[in-house]
């Protein structure tokens, strides 16, 4: 299974970390479903051409936290992430690029009046059209 993974070289965020966060937003979104299979280390290694030490760097800390688990001689596979961690997760992720994006707005001079404005204005068109990015 070759996953949907992006890796960006201008970013600060290390690759393992871009892997990791990329993996746990597959899992909580629910496009890896518990028990699924994920690639093996070096085959991930090898589609995102990277080192085999940054995916299972990645892969480590996934298992730590919960998200992935190991089976010796029979691969990696998707946990059964509780639903309060997956709640968490999809929170922790939305709030980090709201604050991203208010941190521009605010970079850019905008007052807290004209962000909320905006963010209104994105919620209207999202009802319009509900079925568009999401």
């Amino acid at each position: 299974m070759k996953l949907p993974i992006h890796l960006s070289e201008d970013s600060h965020e290390p690759m393992y970390h871009q892997i990791e966060a990329q993996i746990k937003a597959l899992i909580v979104s629910g496009y890896l479903k518990p028990g699924n299979p994920l690639p093996s280390i070096r085959s991930l290694a090898k589609d995102l051409s990277c080192s085999v030490m940054t995916t299972g760097r990645a892969y480590n800390n996934l298992e730590q936290q919960g998200y992935i688990k190991s089976a010796q001689g029979k691969g990696t596979f998707v946990a059964d992430v509780d639903s309060a961690k997956i709640a968490e997760a999809k929170h922790a992720t939305v709030m980090r690029v709201l604050e991203r994006a208010v941190q521009t707005a605010l970079q850019h001079n905008y007052r807290t009046q004209d962000i909320q404005k905006m963010v209104a204005d994105i919620l209207k068109r999202r009802e319009r059209t509900p079925n568009e990015g999401g």
